[in-house]
């Protein structure tokens, strides 16, 4: 063991930056839900075979999305430093990468809320029509619950994808394994300090996809009938 990685775990600095990641990681994942989960129920309900078809509301949507899932992430993080000033008063810091975050994740999010949403079986809609449900009632009664495990299993891929996105805060200030990897491991050429980062993101990520995979299975009704009632 390095005298660097004996450093960081007497100060408590790696501990620091798990706790860093976690926290960015999941504030970030709340809020591109947020955002996210409209305007994926949105483009799911308004395609040609949705509940409500609107064609230009959903090209344009769509357009949009597709304009900032393009853009690379460290791209977009550079491109928006202003946004978020202007958001959080600064464009340093955990704060600032947490609206970078929320940015590039919201996208992504809408995309995967979409597809579990298309995922329903059209005689689910029909029979909630024929019942005499409205939209609204349809989408909250019946997309959304139905499509639950595949919202969680896309909540789980989506809090990794941040997370992931998570190791480049270093770039403008902020904390976190992935500043800790290149500060103390990388520009001082000690591996070790950067492995043991690398273990404790994996075990994040395990920790993560189990947990969630665990919540689907206990959502999904046909696994669990007994959700049914």
């Amino acid at each position: 063991m390095s005298d660097i990685l004996q450093q960081l775990l007497q100060e408590n600095i790696l501990w620091q930056g798990v706790w860093e990641t976690v926290y960015m990681t999941l504030i970030s994942t709340v809020f591109a839900y947020i955002i996210g989960l409209p305007l994926g129920v949105i483009l799911g309900i308004t395609d040609e075979n949705g509940i409500r078809p609107i064609k230009w509301l959903n090209t344009a949507l769509g357009f949009i999305i597709n304009v900032f899932r393009s853009i690379p992430f460290l791209i977009l993080m550079v491109a928006f430093l202003p946004v978020a000033k202007l958001i959080v008063k600064t464009s340093l810091g955990n704060k600032a990468m947490i609206v970078m975050l929320v940015i590039a994740a919201a996208p992504y999010v809408a995309r995967m809320v979409e597809s579990s949403i298309k995922e329903i079986g059209s005689g689910v809609v029909e029979a909630a029509k024929s019942m005499g449900a409205n939209t609204w009632q349809i989408i909250y009664k019946v997309l959304i619950p139905e499509s639950k495990p595949s919202l969680i299993i896309g909540a789980v891929i989506s809090t990794i994808t941040i997370l992931g996105y998570s190791a480049m805060a270093g770039t403008i200030g902020a904390g976190g394994l992935g500043k800790i990897a290149i500060s103390y491991g990388h520009q001082r050429y000690k591996d070790d300090v950067i492995w043991v980062c690398v273990l404790l993101t994996v075990i994040i990520v395990q920790l993560i996809q189990v947990l969630g995979t665990f919540i689907a299975k206990k959502t999904d009704r046909r696994i669990n009938p007994k959700k049914q009632k």
